[in-house]
């Protein structure tokens, strides 16, 4: 896995704890009562009850079962990361709403994003010479078309043309589209557990 490069300070283990502890909770109050895990931000620490963006992963049997998540703070940490849990599990339209038997075998993965950053750069080649494979996540903005990959996304698109092709492909663009509109983003995660 790429090293975490945040430009926060990094979360403690304790926080990172309490955040997994929290998207399972809540994935598991999905179960029983169809509802995100609520919870009152202002009784965790600092930084679990500032904002923050995050995503929330999980896989099954080392398959992707849902991915969701958020580009911009808008919410505490602690609340984001509780809704985009169970939005991963029962919202993904990817896939069908978790069941109770998948529960035990379910692993869990939390990104925390930094603030997205403005990449100018005058042409595809440009773009493709400043990402740095491994670590950037890419946000491509074009009028009604938004994609993103997380920089695990890396891992299986270790190519920075295949990456970009691949992005403007979720984004519905043709894999060789430019324009003077488009716009990108690189943001970096700390992510956990490792």
């Amino acid at each position: 896995m790429a090293p975490t490069h945040f430009i926060d300070a990094p979360l403690s283990a304790d926080a990172r704890l309490t955040l997994l502890d929290i998207a399972r909770a809540s994935i598991q109050n999905g179960l029983d009562h169809g509802a995100p895990l609520q919870l009152d931000p202002e009784r965790y620490p600092s930084p679990l009850c500032l904002p923050g963006a995050s995503f929330v992963t999980l896989h099954l049997k080392d398959g992707l079962r849902g991915c969701v998540g958020s580009l911009e703070a808008r919410h505490p940490l602690v609340q984001d990361v509780a809704e985009h849990a169970y939005a991963a599990a029962f919202d993904d339209p990817r896939f069908p709403r978790l069941t109770r038997v998948e529960l035990p075998g379910l692993s869990i993965h939390i990104s925390r994003l930094s603030p997205p950053e403005p990449m100018d750069c005058a042409n595809e080649d440009a773009l493709l010479a400043a990402l740095r494979p491994g670590v950037d996540g890419l946000i491509l903005e074009e009028n009604n078309h938004r994609a993103t990959f997380l920089p695990d996304v890396w891992d299986q698109l270790g190519d920075p043309f295949v990456f970009l092709s691949q992005l403007k492909y979720k984004a519905a663009l043709p894999p060789d589209y430019w324009s003077d509109s488009v716009k990108f983003y690189r943001y970096t995660t700390e992510s956990f557990p490792a």
